[in-house]
């Protein structure tokens, strides 16, 4: 019995540390989903023009950001770039 409630124990704060990490960097997450969202609704003229656009001082700050926390830039990069290289190769801007 005893170690069925350590066994228990032992998922239940599995699961709570699986939860917690995926809520590492939610305000990340959130301009994450912003930038898939977006650059799931461009079409390449939209593209080739957003690529040319300097960039906000929000997007500025955000980058500074990223570059300071490695594990925050990997996580970001990790969401966001699957849907931002699909578009460019859609778009032919890589080959």
């Amino acid at each position: 019995m005893k170690r069925l409630s350590y066994a228990v124990a032992l998922v239940c704060m599995l699961m709570f540390v699986s939860i917690a990490g995926a809520q590492e960097f939610p305000i990340m997450d959130m301009i994450a989903n912003n930038v898939v969202q977006k650059y799931q609704a461009m079409n390449c003229e939209e593209m080739w023009k957003h690529k040319m656009e300097p960039k906000t001082a929000q997007q500025e700050e955000f980058i500074k950001i990223l570059k300071a926390d490695p594990q925050m830039r990997t996580q970001f990069i990790n969401k966001v770039a699957p849907t931002i290289v699909n578009k460019m190769f859609e778009c032919g801007m890589i080959p």
